[in-house]
């Protein structure tokens, strides 16, 4: 009876040993993980900002041409509106 109890304490202390390892293994890979968790969210955020970018239209706006504008309060004249 008396080598059981040491047989089960050394086989507590083993347990829990090997916990320790796999918990400190664990705790030491996770900055790691955080960063590649990052760098996963920030090119999904670029990725979406591109295509918002393809899909929406220009802001700019291009001045309308000298020829469709009138010069002044006067209308365009027939003969400069029809084609030749």
């Amino acid at each position: 009876m008396d080598g059981t109890v040491i047989v089960i304490i050394l086989a507590v202390a083993g347990v829990a040993s090997v916990l320790l390892f796999a918990i400190k293994g664990i705790s030491d890979q996770l900055p790691d993980l955080f960063e590649s968790f990052r760098r996963a969210r920030d090119a999904w955020r670029r990725l979406k900002e591109e295509q918002g970018e393809v899909t929406k239209p220009d802001d700019t706006k291009e001045p309308p041409s000298s020829a469709a504008v009138p010069a002044g309060d006067e209308e365009p004249s027939v003969a400069a509106c029809e084609s030749p």
